[in-house]
């Protein structure tokens, strides 16, 4: 076994990076070696078990778990590793397959003060608070986590937000998207972070990884800066690769960064939400002045940011206000996590709300406040009133989806936040963007990721059944919210707020997800279309008449974009089928927009549902899987039938802008020009310009 992992770790040393985490099969030989180790090797043995072992509920936790619970209950013995050390490492797992032995060692005499310990810092408990909670009632070391949680323990232990950052820069002028961080060529390796993260930037920056390489080795960290920062689809394994190769490591986890710091005068608000989650900084502000070399220093105090001489370069502003907790934990969801166990375990004991997180401040409504539409499902899914732009809330997500690129990577972070059963209403995985020219690694992967989410009661499509969008769309509630790793999961009733796919793995684990209220623009539609003009004209039309009204500029430098960060509500077309309405709703990706709405007719989404439920039940029949969780959807589906009635916005509903559309005026067709979907044009503005290539796609 020793062997074949030198082998392994020497071919990937040539390339670069670490060898992969263990397997299942490779840490059961490193635990057997434990018991009687050669001579020579009694550290590299140690090391493969304390750090190269994925934690959760990752296969080779479950054996790492098993064999250290062993060790520390006596049943088998090991001369390097004490019974102490054993409750030690499994303390430093997360949570999963870990929770349970320490819960036991907590009435072990001897392993009790270890166990407290560990414990104290594991926020991923989910239903083993209630049985702390009980064994509290009699036993001292149980009271003592519990206090632990209360005060907040696992957070303030952590080294405070740092005053002062210095940081040498690597910039990219322009836009960098996120295929130029995590080409789509090499989906296939994008789970395994550093391998792929060697292909970042080979054609937008090529080299650029040896200029942060040799900065890093001058003993620098790196601020990576660009203009525009993140917009495109592929936000997680675009952060992976980023903070691989800016970011520090993370203890006890094999293959992973966080801590990097992403500078960019505008960041696509997913790829934002990515970095903030994954335990980077993500910072927006002026960058005009900031090159390649530079050595910035950031107060994060004065939220200034300097150079060497000391001259203020740029301000900027900690949106969400929470996000210097956030890069204390490691990352968003470890916050949310944590404050929920922190805020439980307060309540338990009558304790008053803890006072040491950053609360940020909630919009007050106004006297007769009116709210947008989007305004109002968001109060729906937070089962809270007065939802205004700014408010942070946890969102209840109906329909939660998952696709094929990033699905392994969205299955890696499940089993990090130790899940073991969706808490999401309903959880899809599609086959979409691998199933018409798979590779041998995607054959095997559509085989595991399906029994990865069934097992967990989601629905898994079949590969060739079709695009992950279409078919979230037929398993929709009106009125709800909902989220999927893909940058064009855009609800056309509802709204959903797609995400990458760390967030779309605790939406699916928990239930919920965290949401800072975006502002909306609004869009209004008026008049009847010209004969000869498309619903796609009519997308077209909105960047079209931004542009116009000056709401909307082309050039990346200095961009001007009212879309960005933004809900996109559209009304004015009550008659478009939903079908249709998905087109509108589909390109506020395209404006890096949040999000998007449209104000349908009750009679079309009637007609729209009843045609999903009887796709439903047809999969049903077909064998798909959960049965269950398709048959509660039917249900759900058929109990909004009985009473179908949807929200509408007030009047007096305030937005960032509003935009008006006469579509009389639009009389000839709008084009986008390649390659920026701003860029659009009347047709007679391009007309006689060389067409070189054509694609007809889906």
């Amino acid at each position: 076994m020793l062997e074949s992992y030198f082998k392994h770790e020497a071919e990937r040393q040539k390339q670069g990076v670490p060898p992969l985490p263990l397997s299942p099969e490779e840490i059961e030989e490193v635990c057997k070696l434990l018991e009687n180790p050669p001579v020579g090797k009694e550290e590299l043995l140690l090391n493969l078990l304390r750090n190269r072992v994925s934690p959760g509920v990752d296969a080779s936790a479950k054996v790492k778990a098993a064999w250290l619970t062993k060790v520390a209950e006596r049943e088998i013995s090991s001369p390097l590793l004490s019974k102490t050390e054993a409750v030690f490492l499994l303390g430093t797992m997360l949570g999963g397959f870990n929770i349970e032995p320490l819960l036991g060692f907590l009435k072990d005499e001897e392993l009790a003060g270890e166990s407290t310990k560990a414990l104290k810092q594991i926020i991923l408990v989910y239903s083993a608070f209630d049985k702390i909670v009980e064994m509290s009632k009699s036993n001292r070391c149980a009271q003592e986590v519990l206090t632990s949680w209360a005060d907040g323990d696992w957070f303030l232990s952590r080294p405070k937000f740092p005053e002062k950052l210095s940081l040498k820069v690597f910039k990219v002028d322009g836009e960098v998207n996120t295929d130029d961080l995590s080409p789509a060529k090499y989906a296939w390796n994008r789970p395994d972070i550093p391998f792929h993260a060697l292909s970042m930037g080979e054609a937008r920056f090529p080299g650029g990884i040896d200029t942060i390489r040799d900065f890093r080795n001058e003993g620098h960290r790196v601020a990576f800066v660009a203009d525009v920062m993140g917009t495109g689809s592929s936000r997680k394994s675009a952060t992976n690769s980023l903070l691989w190769h800016i970011g520090e490591d993370i203890p006890f986890v094999p293959n992973k960064h966080k801590e990097g710091v992403v500078i960019g005068s505008l960041i696509a608000p997913i790829f934002f939400n990515t970095v903030e989650d994954s335990g980077g900084l993500p910072l927006v502000c002026d960058v005009a002045k900031m090159k390649t070399g530079d050595i910035l220093s950031i107060d994060t105090k004065s939220q200034t940011i300097a150079n060497e001489a000391g001259e203020v370069m740029a301000s900027f502003e900690y949106q969400p206000a929470t996000i210097k907790d956030e890069y204390r934990t490691g990352g968003r969801l470890s916050l949310i996590i944590g404050r929920s166990l922190t805020a439980k375990a307060r309540q338990v004991l009558g304790k008053d709300e803890a006072d040491f997180f950053i609360i940020p401040e909630r919009p007050t409504p106004e006297p007769g406040q009116g709210y947008s539409l989007a305004q109002k499902i968001v109060e729906k899914a937070c089962g809270s009133e007065g939802i205004l732009p700014g408010a942070a809330c946890d969102a209840k997500m109906t329909t939660v989806g998952s696709q094929d690129t990033t699905g392994p990577m969205t299955a890696d972070e499940l089993k990090e936040l130790a899940c073991m059963e969706f808490q999401a209403d309903l959880f899809m995985q599609s086959f979409c963007h691998t199933a018409a020219y798979p590779k041998p690694a995607d054959v095997k992967m559509h085989k595991s990721l399906t029994e990865f989410i069934t097992e967990r009661k989601g629905i898994a499509l079949r590969p060739g059944d079709g695009i992950i969008h279409s078919w979230m769309n037929r398993f929709l509630v009106p009125d709800t919210l909902g989220t999927a790793g893909d940058s064009h999961t855009r609800f056309p009733i509802g709204l959903s707020f797609p995400a990458g796919s760390g967030l779309v793995a605790f939406a699916g684990a928990l239930g919920f997800m965290p949401l800072d209220m975006p502002d909306s623009v609004l869009v209004k539609f008026k008049g009847e279309l010209n004969p000869g003009i498309t619903l796609r004209d009519v997308v077209n039309a909105i960047p079209y008449f931004a542009i116009q009204e000056g709401l909307l500029t082309v050039a990346k430098e200095g961009k001007k974009n009212i879309f960005n960060g933004r809900i996109i509500e559209m009304e004015g077309l009550p008659n478009l089928e939903v079908e249709q309405a998905f087109e509108l709703t589909n390109a506020t990706a395209e404006r890096s927009a949040a999000g998007g709405t449209v104000a349908l007719s009750s009679e079309n989404v009637s007609k729209y549902m009843r045609s999903n439920i009887a796709l439903m039940k047809r999969m049903i029949k077909d064998g798909y899987q959960n049965a269950n969780t398709l048959q509660r959807r039917i249900e759900a589906c058929q109990k909004w039938l009985e009473k179908p009635a949807l929200l509408r916005r007030d009047d007096n509903a305030k937005y960032a802008a509003v935009l008006e559309i006469n579509l009389a005026n639009i009389r000839e067709p709008i084009v986008a020009c390649p390659n920026d979907p701003d860029d659009v044009r009347l047709l007679s503005d391009v007309s006689g310009d060389k067409i070189d290539e054509i694609f007809i796609g889906s």
